[in-house]
């Protein structure tokens, strides 16, 4: 769930990667193929990819998984998000580069698109044996997620479908790891509508600073045609939604002050988004970690 420009997937605008290209500051010595190593990992949306990985991981641990079922999930996703990561940057290359984002690992000359492609392939080779490994309704279930995160990279984005793929993204997560548990238990009801609900509140999170930088370049998906304002206002409803779900059946000493936690967060950055356009994604970023928090607690409650 990249959050920058896929969903899962987190996910979304790229976090910008360091450049790396010859003869980019601080590279010399540094061997060509150690360089183009560093920025192809770079082009993977590092950030986001860490934080999925790391966070479905906890959640098959939490919910009782043995560590052979723990480490196929962790494989399985890590190979997902690596694949929508370099997608994600294969496919916006020739925009990049039209932009000028020097930021970018491909734009900036320090890998090819070619290359990136090349990994990303290989990446969503991989994830499927990995994902059928773990279960084949499990299996099928995840590659559906990764399967909606590259048709957003590859063109959803842009249109009025561009939140379903981030729904869908986040939503088969919880269900990939309760699906591959003995019995192959259904999940969850709550916590996948949670999952894809966060998702949705991503989506908005992530784009609202880059609206109208988008619309210049073309994207015109939901947060694009609704405008800033309009999003402000929206983004609280999917985040407290689904702290509100997460929070169901919880103590009232946890439940109140993680609902209340999201409310205020969610809140503020409608609030004083228009002041500092960053601001709704880093109270995104706040409630999603309430959530996160929940999740882990009730890993046990994910089927």
């Amino acid at each position: 769930m990249d959050a920058t420009e896929r969903p899962m997937t987190t996910a979304q605008h790229p976090s910008p990667a360091g450049r790396a290209g010859p003869g980019a500051p601080g590279t010399r010595g540094v061997p060509r193929i150690a360089r183009r190593a560093a920025a192809l990992l770079g082009a993977c949306h590092p950030g986001p990819t860490v934080a999925v990985t790391a966070l479905v991981a906890g959640v098959a641990v939490a919910s009782g998984q043995t560590a052979t079922g723990c480490l196929l999930v962790t494989a399985a996703v890590l190979a997902g998000q690596l694949s929508v990561g370099w997608s994600n940057d294969a496919i916006d290359a020739a925009r990049d580069v039209a932009a000028g984002r020097r930021d970018k690992p491909v734009a900036g000359g320090a890998v090819t698109s070619a290359g990136v492609r090349a990994a990303a392939l290989a990446a969503l080779a991989l994830c499927v044996p990995l994902s059928l490994a773990y279960g084949p309704l499990a299996g099928a279930v995840h590659l559906a997620g990764v399967g909606g995160a590259w048709a957003y990279n590859a063109g959803l984005k842009s249109t009025v479908l561009s939140p379903l793929p981030y729904a869908v993204g986040f939503a088969s997560l919880p269900a990939f790891v309760a699906l591959g548990l003995p019995g192959s238990p259904a999940p969850a009801w709550r916590v996948v509508c949670a999952a894809a609900l966060l998702g949705v509140g991503a989506h908005l999170g992530n784009v609202v600073p880059d609206i109208e930088d988008d619309l210049a370049a073309g994207v015109r998906g939901v947060p694009q045609r609704l405008g800033q304002g309009a999003v402000r206002a929206l983004l609280p409803v999917p985040l407290v939604a689904a702290t509100v779900l997460l929070a169901l059946g919880r103590p009232a000493w946890a439940a109140g002050p993680a609902v209340g936690a999201a409310v205020a967060a969610a809140a503020a950055g409608a609030a004083a988004g228009r002041r500092w356009p960053r601001l709704p994604f880093l109270t995104a970023v706040l409630v999603a970690a309430v959530d996160v928090a929940l999740l882990l607690w009730q890993g046990a409650a994910v089927a």
